[in-house]
């Protein structure tokens, strides 16, 4: 499957963004969906996942409350509304697609990801 991230940006502490991410190729209903980010000189860590058919969510302590993750499976594309951004959520954004009894919390467990989009935020 082929993923393209979108709607990162520049915004100031307290505001918000929305990411997207466009799925192609496979189907994209069969696949857990998730988010990752990835600061300068850090790890890529977790940020939320989704499962295939949307009703299960999981998010990293740091961003619960803040994040939300939803997807459509017409459009196939999953979403990360970010509220409430504070200047450590700086970093580029990945999603990820992987297999359902497999994707969890860990990039290894992820077969396909997209090019990563860089959300800023401003002190």
């Amino acid at each position: 499957v082929q993923l393209q991230a979108s709607g990162g940006g520049l915004v100031q502490a307290g505001g918000s963004l929305r990411l997207s991410c466009a799925a192609s190729g496979r189907t994209f209903s069969n696949y857990v969906m998730s988010w990752f980010r990835q600061a300068p000189g850090k790890e890529r860590e977790f940020v939320a996942a989704i499962s295939n058919s949307g009703i299960s969510t999981y998010y990293a302590d740091s961003v619960k409350g803040r994040f939300t993750i939803s997807r459509d499976n017409v459009k196939n594309t999953v979403y990360l509304q970010m509220n409430s951004l504070k200047p450590e959520d700086t970093a580029v954004y990945y999603c990820a697609a992987g297999i359902l009894g497999t994707a969890g919390a860990k990039t290894y467990e992820y077969d396909y990801w997209g090019q990563g989009t860089q959300v800023t935020v401003s002190s």
